[in-house]
């Protein structure tokens, strides 16, 4: 029978524990919402939608978990489909896909199919995850260069097409701030393993940008100010994004919230 592992690991938990376990969560928080952000970016969503996701599964996972020593995060391997499903789709269609890949996914652990996963060869994962990093590495060149683009295409081939034809464009600071932040996350360990390299880059370059006021772009001056409020939930039907040629002038492609009296179109006429 399931038991939540939490139930066993509350008893006997003391204030030494609780201290250890505050500060680490503390670090990692503090690396993980901007790391939330920027793979909300990189999905082709807004940045709060970043934390939301990041917020909310992670935090529940905890306290469900059947092992203790188990950990959730954030995967930068589904960036690749869930950028294409938003640029197809919008972020409708992407609330739908991700309601049937988890309804998936309980079937097949209740099917006990996960046993199946030793039959898969390891090369094949390793070719599989490789190919995953190198579209996202592309995907992130348009930021790394600061390059003047508005959109990125989804197809692999057509980015570097786009790219090669804005390099033109590029920012000499971008690319150094993406540069120094790459190398402090790399070198930091060598000083020290207690405090993670990611968020000695983030603090260094933020500093940096604001202080000597570098012509880049920030989160703020991209995005604008973060909403402060939480739509209702819902489960709003699918809609094909701005670019999508069911709906080239993006006219379902606005929120869908709960209550709302907008009729959206039917899933059977996007075909």
């Amino acid at each position: 029978m399931f038991r939540p592992k939490l139930l066993d690991t509350i008893k006997g938990y003391t204030g030494a524990q609780l201290l250890r376990d505050g500060l680490a969560g503390l670090i990692v928080g503090i690396v993980a919402l901007p790391l939330a952000i920027a793979f909300g970016i990189a999905s082709g969503v807004s940045p709060e939608k970043g934390l939301f996701t990041a917020i909310t599964p992670v935090s529940s996972f905890r306290h469900w978990a059947a092992v203790g020593c188990r950990s959730a995060a954030l995967r930068e391997l589904f960036i690749v489909i869930v950028y294409g499903i938003v640029q197809q789709y919008g972020i409708n269609g992407l609330i739908i896909a991700t309601f049937l890949a988890g309804i998936m996914l309980i079937v097949m652990g209740m099917a006990g199919l996960g046993t199946v996963i030793k039959f898969i060869p390891y090369p094949l994962v390793v070719g599989f995850t490789s190919g995953i990093a190198l579209v996202i590495f592309s995907s992130q060149m348009k930021d790394l260069l600061g390059l003047d683009i508005k959109t990125v295409p989804a197809d692999f081939l057509e980015k570097w097409r786009i790219y090669a034809a804005h390099l033109g464009s590029m920012n000499p600071y971008a690319f150094l701030i993406a540069l120094g932040t790459i190398l402090i996350t790399f070198l930091w360990p060598r000083i020290t393993y207690k405090i993670p390299g990611s968020l000695i880059a983030i603090l260094i370059t933020t500093l940096l940008v604001q202080f000597f006021h570098l012509p880049v772009e920030t989160i703020g001056s991209r995005f604008g100010q973060f909403s402060s409020t939480v739509a209702s939930p819902g489960i709003p039907p699918p809609r094909p994004g701005n670019d999508s040629p069911h709906d080239p002038a993006g006219v379902y492609d606005r929120p869908c919230l709960a209550g709302s009296s907008h009729c959206c179109r039917p899933w059977w006429q996007m075909a």
